[in-house]
């Protein structure tokens, strides 16, 4: 059973083709569980809009910034808006900001969210 359906934006892409393909590999790996899962080692919540996708691979910490679209009434996405390879314990404000104003550009550009 999954409990939500993730979709990714540009900026996803653009990191994955920068990655190596074993650490993409685990990245969506980490992803899949965290559809099947409730882990919060997986998938956080970081505010009341944003949660992060969490991936540790050789060492690195990969994140992947995110919100929730329920306005369907089929299935429940998570929206990934990008990510980054985090350096520092917090994850940095820019990086929140980034994902709010690529949340509110969502859902301002899409004619079927009322």
């Amino acid at each position: 059973m999954r409990f939500f359906e993730t979709l990714f934006l540009d900026e996803v892409s653009n990191l994955f083709s920068k990655l190596d393909f074993k650490t993409v590999r685990k990245i969506l790996y980490n992803i899949d569980l965290a559809e099947q899962t409730n882990d919060p080692r997986l998938f956080k919540k970081l505010n009341s809009d944003i949660w992060e996708f969490r991936t540790k691979y050789n060492g690195n910490q990969y994140r992947l910034l995110a919100f929730w679209d329920k306005t369907s009434e089929i299935r429940t996405l998570v929206i990934a808006t990008h990510g980054f390879m985090k350096k520092v314990d917090k994850i940095p404000n820019k990086e929140i900001e980034k994902a709010i104003n690529l949340r509110n550009k969502y859902f301002n550009n899409n004619p079927q969210i009322k």
